[in-house]
């Protein structure tokens, strides 16, 4: 038996993705314009800013970007050098642009459906605009934004959110520009009311006892996230109270270090590792990781716990006709399963 031929509407999967996701998609497919993606820890090299850190005093001064602009906070909140600061980093992400091949945002897209959801603390756009392009080609998860995000608007009077910048067309309302939560060390996620609604969706969906399987891709959990880290801790429980789900962790760093960063979301071996996206179950089984988990452990004969899966071609996809094509197949069996109720 072969796990594309199986789907049934139960059971959710959540996607949190930190900054490594980004890195590495743009380390395979590069940014459309040939910019880099920075890190936390070469994001003044990056960003043009090397003459606001230049007038950094030295015992504020830190290498690492998290460090340096926490310093800065909490000396003075209103200092000029943060203000600068947040200009020029909205204004370098909000250039950013996927290229225009598949990449791994847009498998990731495509490999998730109604009944999941990806949360993201990156700011850029790259979740966003996988989303918006990939519209119409099956049930999409949906998407929320943690830390703010560069792509995504709020209209304060609906509080909905949309493309930032843009009038709703049903009424005119402004999607004003979400904020970016900066490394300030105790971040407040009840303050914006955007913010507050992200977590709303991300704390339910944690809690939902029918959400399976938790994929964890690029987020290293830092110091400066540990409120973060502990609003997701509560909303899901301790392990011994979700014995059955299945918690995955994408990332190059070792094993032993990523699992101790969320041993208090693992129950004992339930947990799977790995270093690349092509490794994981949303790539190996794209549509179908909640029924390859549940069939696995839940079979009803050794056929269904030993099925086969169903990858994304070695190498991907060269167009998105061939992409769409791909999971096509996979949507048309959802359909005919009636596991998409809308």
């Amino acid at each position: 038996m072969n796990i594309k031929d199986e789907a049934f509407p139960g059971g959710g999967h959540i996607v949190i993705l930190g900054a490594g996701a980004s890195i590495a998609s743009t380390t395979l497919d590069p940014e459309k314009n040939g910019k880099r993606l920075p890190s936390m820890n070469d994001l003044p090299q990056v960003v043009p800013m090397r003459d606001l850190v230049e007038n950094v005093p030295e015992r504020l001064y830190s290498n690492n970007f998290e460090s340096l602009y926490s310093n800065l906070y909490k000396e003075n909140a209103n200092d000029p050098i943060l203000q600068e600061m947040n200009k020029r980093v909205y204004n370098y992400f909000s250039s950013l642009s996927l290229p225009d091949k598949p990449t791994i945002y847009d498998y990731l897209v495509m490999g998730l459906r109604f009944k999941d959801l990806i949360v993201t603390f990156n700011w850029d756009p790259f979740l966003y605009q996988a989303w918006c392009r990939n519209k119409g080609h099956g049930s999409k998860p949906m998407i929320r934004f943690l830390h703010g995000n560069v792509a995504i608007g709020y209209d304060e009077e609906d509080l909905k959110s949309g493309p930032a910048g843009w009038y709703r067309s049903d009424n005119e309302h402004f999607f004003k520009p979400s904020p970016l939560l900066y490394p300030t060390g105790e971040k407040n996620y009840e303050q914006d009311p955007f913010i507050k609604s992200e977590w709303k969706r991300l704390r339910e969906a944690l809690h939902d006892e029918t959400t399976w399987k938790i994929t964890i891709y690029g987020y290293s959990a830092p110091v400066s996230d540990q409120a973060a880290i502990k609003l997701m801790n509560e909303a899901w429980g301790t392990p011994d109270k979700r014995n059955v789900e299945q918690f995955e962790m994408i990332d190059i760093r070792p094993e032993e270090d990523v699992k101790k960063s969320w041993d208090t979301f693992i129950h004992t071996h339930h947990y799977d590792y790995c270093t690349d996206f092509f490794k994981s179950s949303i790539a190996k089984c794209p549509r179908r990781t909640s029924e390859s988990y549940f069939l696995r452990c839940f079979p009803n004969t050794p056929e269904e716990a030993f099925h086969e899966e169903w990858p994304i071609p070695q190498g991907g996809f060269a167009t998105f006709e061939e992409m769409w094509a791909w999971y096509q197949e996979l949507i048309d069996i959802e359909d005919k399963l009636k596991a998409n109720p809308y």
